[in-house]
Formats: C-alpha cells, structure tokens, sequence
C-alpha cells in the first residue's frame, strides 16, 4: 500500500501528492480517520479523491493510503432483507458501532455479515468441469429467494472438493483446480461496482413487466430487460409509482435505491416493505428485497457511486437467470452529485453547469438493464428492468437530465401537476407519455391475452385524443354545438380515465389489476360505446342512454376481485340488454 500526503480539501473532493503507483477509480483510505475515498482523476503524482464522508476535520498534511482496488460489491448470501448505504455498508450494522443515531466517520463494517451461517448445497460433484456462471450449489436465503452459488467470472477448471452443511460466508465451500493451481472459493464473490458483469448474449426484450397498474400495462407498457424513465414535477406521484411497481412488478428481484431522496420517504419504504404482503408469495415483500439508501443529507459522492451500487447487485441476481427490477429514485439527485464534483474539480461545465459526460454516463447505468442470456452452461435466461424516476426543476422537462434520459430509454411515463392536483393517480399523462416496446408487446398481447387486445387499446387511445380535441372546442363555443355523437365519445372517454386510468394505489382491489381484468373492464367499457351508437342510430335520446343504472355497474367494475372476473361479464350482458331494451322502446321516452 502507497501513502500519499493531502494537499488541498474542498468539500469532499481531496486532492493528494505522492501518488504515482495509485491508480484512477482505487480506493483510499483518507486522514488519520481512515475515510473511505475513491480515485477520480489523476494528473502526474496528484490524485483528485472524492470522498464517501463528511470531510470537516481533515486537512493538509494528513496521509492517504491507497488499498490498490476499485470500489468493489460484495455479493453473496445476506443481500436480500439488507439496508446498505451508497457504498454498500450496512446501516444496522453501523448504527450498532455507532452506539446512537449518528454514525461515526472512518467506521469500517463489512458489507455482508461474517458471522452468519447458511445451509450450501450443493449441486455439482467432485470432479465436474465447470466455468464462469455454473452453478455449483445453493443457499436457500429467504423463504423466497434460492441464492445460487457461481463459479465467478474469468475462472473455468475442475472441482476438485466441494463440500454440504453450515458455512458463514468467508469458509472455503469448494476448491477449483485450474490451470494457475488450485483456487479456494467460498459462498462470495466481489466485483467492481463501475463494470459491468459479463454475459453470453443480449436478447431482444418481448414480454411485458406486468405491473397491476392499468394506464401503464395497456397504454404504456415496458419490456422485462426494458428501461422506463418517470419524470415529473414534486408531488405528482413518481414514488407512489415506483412503490407499486415494486410491490406488484411481476419480478423475482427488486433492488430500490433512494438516491438523494429525503430522508421521511425512505424511512416511509422502511417501514411499509417489511409490513406488505407480497402478492406473488404471500410473505413479506422484503422477502425478495434489497434498500439502498443514500438520504439528501448523506455525503454527495456516495450519492454518485450508489446507482452502480445497486446495478452491480441486480445484475449479480440477474446472472442466477432470475427477473430483477432496480428502481433508482431519483436520478436528478444522482446528475447533481455529479455536477459538484465535477465544479470542484474545475471541469468545463455544460448546459446548467452538469457535466459534458452526463449522458455518457446515463447511458451507462441504463444500458446495464436488459434481457440477457447468462454465463454458464445451462442456458439460463436472466432480466433487469430499470425505471428511474427524474425530478426536472419546476418540472421543465426540457433541462438535461430529463432530456438525455429519454435518449436512452425507451418508454417514458410523463406525470402530470394537474391531473394530481385533480386527485387524478397515477398522474401519468395519456397524450404525452409513450412506450418504444409497444409494437412488440401488443402482438404478445395478442397472443397470450386475447387476440382484440390490441385494437381495443388503439381504439381507447385514440378516443382519448379526440376527446382532447372536442374539449378544445367545448372551451371555445360550449357543449351544446356538439352531436350527440360527439358528446357521447366526451362520456365514455371520461369513463376511460375515471373509471380505468385512475387507480387507487391504497384500495385493497384497485390497487392490482391483472392483465385479464383489464382486458375485461377495458371490453365493458368500448361495448358500451358501440352498443350506445346502435342505440343513437335507432332513433334514442343520448339523455335515456346515459340514465342508465349499468352505467355506475361499469364504473364500480374496477372494486370487482381478481376471483370474481365473471361479474364483469355480467355487466356485459345487462349492457346489451339494457341497450336493447331502449331500441325496442323506441327511444321516445325522455329521461
């Protein structure tokens, strides 16, 4: 290890002399505390070190000690159900150092606990020739997660002893014979958190990540492997999205990190996970979770290193084939953490003062999501569906971050002030959000649901543009210089958005829809436009048509139980009944 001496401090940025053995993106331990620090430029024998701490106390003079490693992950068996911070330090384990609710600067925990046993098992035998990715065993972690033991990347050879029973994470579990000699490995592995884990294949992302929410699954659907961005202004709900997708996201995985978030929405995601029920498996959903917090008021530059954080820990689940969704909220604290380091390192600033390399390094966090094929020889198949959230600036969704965002994702859910200061949620706006994986996932869709899924949902979507249109003209010269056509599309367009778009995110039915209630409710819905033009072509009032009592049956469809499908096709019937009943009346009684 090389000590170097501190020549400058400002803020967390650390500048050092005597340097020149260390290498950019080491980690060194900064002054006499030992703070954690990470290498981010280095010109001659100078080293520029960000540091994970708060830096009051340190100055010039004191040493720096450079450990020769990249900020790396530890990842094996004691993920799931853990709070790290940004630099993956679990924060019980630091609060019982700590000894109050302060932590200590220069305190070293270890990232995975050394002190717990788990039962490995496992499932290659002596003499087997394996690679990088096979799996050599299993720990069953959380009565819902099966953690798979694999052989790290870069090593291949023979298993020349393998050993059952009870090991805590740093017990030698197996020994490989290789061609540089016999390597002793144990139920952990670690990896850089800036590089990416290496795998067979990219594959083309097909099958939808159901999420029980409607205005997403029907209109703006994402891709399992996809990336989805939620920008919007303060309080029009992009948390209260990325919670529902997390607790009813169709993933086995869920990593979410709160990035520069304030410290009460993260103690809120502390206590709701541990109490909600998962849905998929009955237990709770920390079961299959992992909490990355790095709160407003914790030091900038681990804000920065907590994004690859948590993608490094998706990708390592994703390698055991399993589906991970890594929720980052927000990335706008990330790109502002991004923005002082670079003012203190004096870079060229660019637009709004980010830095010039913002996107590049967006891009590479966002393309680190997708559908891959995994190291190993079984084939296995593995996700990661990333969604960050982006809080614009008064909600100006043409500032960088948003801007370079949706260079590089492909589905964008734009909330919307107004329609929550309507009390309308999700706020997500239908006329302008979309999603690239639309093509694709209505032709599943199509397949898999029922075979009009797809023409329904152009159907309402361009219901919902005309209605933007006529309201234009009902501002203009009011609602009486419509048809009666014409008001009858303002009705069923607004049953689309009050009846379907809008969901209660705190009703214990509407909070989930699955995907074949919402093919239903969405039928019921355009049945009843169709079956009212008959009804107007025949000669009815459009007044009797929209008197009728199945009217508040269709609206009150979405309080109907995942168990009780049929009722809706109950309301289908009385529809048509009631339609027809009009029609033969002859439509000459007013209501």
């Amino acid at each position: 290890m090389k000590t170097g001496t501190i020549v400058k401090v400002s803020g967390p940025l650390v500048v050092a002399k005597d340097m020149d053995e260390a290498n950019i993106f080491d980690v060194v331990k900064v002054g006499v505390q030992g703070l954690i620090g990470e290498i981010i430029e280095m010109r001659e024998d100078r080293a520029s070190i960000q540091v994970y701490e708060e830096t009051a106390g340190v100055g010039p003079g004191d040493p720096v000690i450079t450990t020769g490693e990249p900020l790396s992950i530890e990842l094996g068996p004691g993920l799931i159900e853990s709070m790290f911070d940004g630099i993956q330090r679990p924060l019980n384990a630091m609060q019982e150092e700590s000894g109050s609710q302060f932590l200590k600067k220069g305190i070293a925990v270890k990232s995975l606990d050394r002190k717990r046993i788990w039962e490995f098992k496992p499932t290659a035998k002596v003499g087997d020739e394996v690679s990088a990715g096979d799996i050599v065993g299993t720990v069953q972690e959380t009565p819902v997660v099966l953690h798979k033991i694999m052989v790290p990347p870069g090593l291949k050879g023979k298993i020349k002893e393998i050993k059952a029973g009870s090991f805590n994470i740093t017990e030698t579990v197996y020994v490989l014979e290789t061609e540089k000699g016999d390597k002793e490995l144990t139920l952990m592995q670690k990896w850089p958190a800036r590089k990416g884990r290496p795998f067979k294949s990219k594959l083309n992302p097909i099958e939808p990540m159901v999420t029980g929410q409607r205005v997403i699954d029907t209109f703006f659907p994402v891709a399992k492997g996809g990336a989805a961005a939620v920008p919007g202004p303060f309080g029009a709900g992009k948390t209260v999205v990325q919670h529902q997708i997390a607790k009813w996201g169709d993933t086995e995985i869920v990593i979410y990190v709160g990035c520069g978030e304030r410290g009460n929405e993260m103690t809120d995601v502390l206590n709701e996970f541990p109490e909600l029920k998962d849905p998929r498996t009955g237990e709770s959903l920390m079961k299959r979770t992992v909490l990355i917090a790095n709160t407003s008021n914790m030091p900038v530059a681990a804000r920065e290193a907590c994004m690859y954080t948590g993608v490094t820990m998706a990708e390592y689940f994703r390698d055991m084939g399993y589906s991970v969704s890594i929720m980052a909220d927000s990335t706008s604290r990330w790109a502002e953490a991004l923005r002082e380091m670079s003012g203190r390192l004096e870079e060229m600033p660019g637009d709004e003062g980010y830095p010039a390399y913002l996107g590049s390094r967006l891009a590479d966090y966002y393309e680190r999501a997708g559908k891959v094929v995994c190291l190993g020889s079984e084939g296995r198949e593995g996700a990661i569906t990333a969604i960050g959230a982006v809080s614009p600036a008064g909600g100006d969704l043409s500032e960088p971050v948003t801007q370079s965002t949706l260079r590089i994702v492909k589905v964008f859910w734009g909330l919307d002030d107004q329609l929550a200061y309507q009390r309308h949620f999700p706020a997500i706006d239908w006329l302008s959000s979309y999603s690239l994986y639309q093509d694709t996932i209505d032709q599943w869709m199509d397949k898999e649901i029922a075979g009009d899924w797809s023409r329904l949902r152009v159907k309402a979507m361009t219901l919902l543009q005309e209605e933007a249109s006529l309201q234009e003209i009902v501002r203009l010269v009011g609602i009486d210089s419509l048809s009666e056509g014409d008001r009858l599309k303002l009705e069923v367009a607004k049953s689309v958005r009050e009846d379907y778009l809008q969901q209660n995110a705190f009703h214990e039915i509407d909070t989930y829809a699955s995907l074949k209630k919402q093919y239903r409710m969405l039928k019921l819905i355009l049945l009843f436009e169709d079956e009212a033009i008959k009804a107007l072509k025949k000669g009815v009032y459009l007044s009797n048509i929209l008197s009728l009592d199945v009217r508040d049956k269709i609206a009150r469809s979405k309080y109907i139980g995942e168990d009780e499908l049929s009722k809706i096709d109950d309301i289908s019937i009385e529809v048509k009944k009631e339609i027809a009943r009009l029609i033969s009346e002859g439509g000459v009684l007013d209501a």
